[in-house]
């Protein structure tokens, strides 16, 4: 009997041909019919509507509380307990081992040591009193913008894999990230730009790479495109010096047209539509690209807020100023990294949390402040969800005797969100006494994921994607929308 099953993205016949049958006798009847030319002729209504541009707005699933989503991803994991989930039993078990029944993987068998306080003081800030250290004090000044979840943990104590799972949900390479599954969702307000941008740290990008903006499985026209925060902001951008605009659109309307047809005599081409989208966008973004990044259009006063020209907080600064400049233009997921390259240079505090947090946060606490301040005063913060974390949390003792550094902590760890629908001032969730694994109101990745679509207007259960046999989605048929923090 033949499986009548529709696929929902309508990206193959192939497989609705391969349940008429099964093993080699579907095999066979694949290749006759693919050479009878059934694939390009057959089955159309299965289709959807070609589309030369597949980020073209589209309706959400839900009522979005947020348009456009800037997470400011904190590469190499900051220490929860020295940050923003205050825990004052460190002090008073201070030289005191964790207790054994605290099971744990000992990341890279380095040395362990004991029990140890917050390296600087947790204060009040705003009408809430959230509690935040002294590694941010321009950020507490918005405590209550700020919905703090003190009970994340996730599935890797890896940098590569865990920073991965937190931009794709799994801990293995080739899957989507998050805003590609945004873009994917919902398209781009602004077709004269990416609908996804990443910028990086000058020091390198994460040690796991490009997958962690992939599109993965999908067409490559939802992956994260690189801006450069100094220069020209994508490479190779420019067309030859030789050939003038009118030659470089004559050149691209014919490329175009031939393509076109193709893709009309061969419905499902998505990665065809994708290509011609892509040059298209190009042409585009020549012009509007340099002037999104052009900050000789904002004010000296804008400027210094954000801490640019000033050392340790320029580079940061400029790039977090982009963001609200991206924002304004409609680009849906633009994600920030602070750290790069691999242990000092990122936020892993092996060696010492005061110098590490110290420095990272100096680079970085003026920078986020202003752009909440910005986008505040510019009406967009109730629209725009801002996501603050790394890709684990730190471990509540030492790493090794008297040493002033600590180890990954994959079972407790805090990220905080803020505008987009978010309750401000508030804290989700906590962990031990010790600040070690979570125990109350757990928010896997997946949790987050889930609160994050569903904030942007997406049903995390709805989103799917056909491939290789099976209705993929971001969450895997897991993750929980965390209700309690959301207006």
């Amino acid at each position: 009997m033949m499986n009548q099953r529709r696929f929902p993205c309508g990206n193959s016949r192939r497989e609705f041909v391969w349940e008429m049958g099964a093993g080699f006798a579907g095999l066979a009847l694949t290749s006759l019919l693919s050479k009878d030319g059934f694939f390009a002729q057959q089955a159309i209504a299965e289709e959807p509507p070609q589309s030369l541009n597949p980020t073209a707005p589209k309706e959400p699933q839900l009522k979005p509380r947020a348009k456009a989503c800037i997470f400011l991803m904190m590469n190499g994991a900051p220490s929860q307990v020295d940050t923003f989930d205050y825990k004052p039993e460190l002090e008073k078990y201070a030289g005191k081992q964790l207790p054994a029944d605290k099971k744990f993987i000992n990341s890279g068998g380095r040395k362990m040591g004991y029990l140890t306080p917050a390296w600087r003081k947790f204060r009040p800030g705003g009408e809430s009193g959230l509690l935040v250290s002294d590694y941010f004090p321009e950020v507490r000044k918005h405590a209550d913008k700020l919905c703090v979840l003190n009970s994340c943990h996730t599935d890797s104590h890896a940098h590569g894999s865990a920073l991965v799972a937190m931009n794709t949900g799994k801990t293995l390479i080739g899957r989507p990230s998050l805003g590609s599954w945004c873009v994917y969702g919902l398209g781009t307000e602004n077709e004269s730009l990416p609908g996804y941008v990443v910028m990086l740290d000058k020091r390198g990008g994460p040690i796991s790479g490009q997958p962690n903006w992939s599109s993965g499985f999908m067409p490559a026209t939802y992956a994260g495109t690189l801006f450069r925060p100094v220069g020209d902001p994508i490479l190779d951008l420019k067309g030859p010096k030789h050939i003038s605009p009118a030659a470089q659109r004559e050149q691209l309307d014919l490329l175009a047209s031939i393509n076109q047809r193709h893709l009309d005599a061969r419905p499902g081409g998505q990665e065809l539509a994708a290509r011609i989208n892509s040059y298209e966008l190009a042409y585009r973004m020549q012009t509007a690209t340099p002037d999104a990044v052009d900050l000789t259009q904002e004010t000296e006063q804008t400027l210094k807020m954000y801490g640019i020209g000033e050392k340790p907080t320029d580079e940061y600064g400029r790039n977090c100023l982009i963001a609200r400049r991206l924002v304004e233009r409609g680009v849906r997921f633009i994600q920030l990294y602070s750290g790069g390259g691999h242990l000092e240079e990122t936020w892993d505090a092996h060696e010492s949390i005061e110098k590490n947090h110290g420095r990272h946060a100096g680079e970085v606490d003026q920078p986020i402040a202003a752009l909440l301040t910005d986008l505040e005063q510019r009406g967009l913060l109730d629209e725009t969800l801002v996501v603050w974390g790394g890709e684990f949390g730190r471990m509540p003792f030492s790493e090794g005797k008297n040493a002033p550094g600590r180890n990954h902590n994959p079972y407790g760890f805090s990220m905080w969100l803020a505008g987009g629908g978010v309750k401000g001032g508030t804290t989700y969730g906590e962990t031990d006494e010790f600040g070690f694994e979570a125990v109350q109101n757990k928010v896997h990745l997946h949790d987050l994921h889930a609160t994050i679509l569903q904030m942007m207007g997406l049903d995390h259960e709805r989103l799917t994607y056909f491939h290789q046999g099976r209705d993929e989605s971001l969450t895997d048929v897991g993750g929980h929308v965390i209700h309690d923090i959301l207006v």
